[in-house]
């Protein structure tokens, strides 16, 4: 077996010291446990608040290398790979993100999404052969998440997609880390010592998970996914959906439950761009006027409406 490598660099990891706070909380009564949790929820979601300039900078960064057909990466272990994995794998079907275009790797692969993969964080080797096969490119983000800040597989997959030219972007729950010395871009997340010391998946995943929200959504609602709040480039594929989206192109573009029904067939049930046949546009136009303003609803219909 390949001995795992580190790195000289030193890591401050606060989410394993403990708190003296919770010394005895085995002994507080069970309303008290209750309140400490959700005070320590509400610290992690003010942490991620906090971090709107770092992820202001992400995202701008990002967005040329995403409308230029860039695949956006989500690299992990253990708590951090799963909800990573989680915000990424939510992409295609609310946003209608091409599967193509996103790789969600966890250490340990498939099996550890179920199950703890033991070791399989440290395996360097095996971060660089798992990310180096998805051949990473100019165009590429890279997202690794790491509450720890010093996760070596995390770093390890970062290290080789930025020796590649992708954009890479480390997520830590420490101020310091080699996550944030092997990334191009850093978004801190120092929650700080948990309820329980070391799980991490108390606030610094919920930490994780708003700070991916909020740049995920951001991305794609730059890249032309959101119109008026709406998930305009929603997939379609249970009766739930299909109603929301009749309900959705009603709201946008009005019309006959017979119109909006044809129109929606007309698009394959993509709402974006039924909201075009509903304002006269033929299936074939509305592709070439998206295509002209990069996916962007809101151009595309104030260019008819000048026109």
């Amino acid at each position: 077996m390949t001995t795992p490598t580190t790195s000289s660099i030193p890591t401050s990891n606060d989410t394993e010291r403990p708190d003296p706070r919770y010394a005895d909380i085995d002994t507080w009564p069970t309303a008290s446990v209750l309140d400490a949790l959700a005070e320590a929820q509400m610290t992690a979601v003010a942490v991620a608040r906090a971090a709107v300039p770092d992820i202001e900078k992400v995202v701008d960064a990002a967005l040329p290398r995403l409308r230029a057909g860039g695949r956006l990466f989500y690299v992990g272990a253990g708590t951090s790979g799963r909800i990573g994995m989680q915000d990424g794998v939510e992409l295609t079907p609310t946003f209608g993100l091409p599967t193509e275009r996103l790789v969600l790797l966890l250490a340990g692969g498939e099996g550890a999404v179920f199950q703890a993969a033991e070791g399989a964080e440290d395996r360097e080797d095996a971060a660089r052969d798992d990310i180096l096969a998805h051949e990473p490119g100019r165009n590429d983000v890279v997202i690794g998440v790491a509450a720890s800040g010093a996760t070596p597989y995390t770093c390890a997959a970062l290290a080789a997609a930025r020796a590649r030219g992708s954009l890479t972007v480390g997520v830590s729950g420490s101020r310091e880390g080699r996550i944030l010395h092997e990334a191009e871009l850093g978004i801190r997340l120092p929650t700080g010592p948990e309820v329980v010391a070391g799980s991490t998946r108390l606030k610094a995943g919920t930490a994780q998970k708003a700070a991916l929200n909020m740049l995920s959504t951001t991305l794609m609602l730059r890249l032309g996914h959101v119109y008026r709040g709406q998930m305009v480039d929603m997939k379609v594929t249970n009766a739930k959906l299909a109603r929301r989206a009749a309900r959705m192109v009603r709201m946008l573009a009005g019309g006959t439950d017979a119109e909006i029904e044809a129109a929606l067939a007309a698009t394959g049930g993509n709402v974006k761009r039924a909201v075009l046949v509903r304002s006269g546009l033929s299936r074939e136009e509305a592709e070439a006027a998206l295509t002209l303003h990069r996916g962007d609803l809101r151009a595309v219909l104030s260019s008819l409406n000048e026109s």
